[in-house]
């Protein structure tokens, strides 16, 4: 089955999307992403955010069945790309 680029699933959402998309303020996330506290990718002045990551955190509330801290996943993630770097890559 073939999926127009149209109708395809974005890669990224624009900040105000994930946050529409999280029922938060746009500027609580704007914030949260300048403090490191959660995941976008920052192209020039703007930021936006991986889809991935909207549906990571939401997968990971509903499995839980509790509060998600972003900012620990974030921080853990940190620490995991750092160790790698450090470490040429190896696990």
């Amino acid at each position: 089955m073939e999926t127009s680029a149209e109708n395809a699933r974005p890669t990224f959402y624009t900040v105000r999307e994930a946050a529409q998309i999280m029922r938060c303020n746009p500027s609580t996330l704007y914030r949260a992403i300048r403090e490191g506290a959660f995941p976008a990718v920052r192209v020039r002045t703007r930021y936006v955010v991986p889809v991935a990551a909207v549906d990571k955190l939401a997968n990971e509330a509903s499995t839980s069945g509790g509060c998600v801290d972003v900012a620990r996943m974030a921080a853990e993630h940190r620490t995991a790309q750092e160790i790698a770097r450090l470490t040429g890559g190896a696990r």
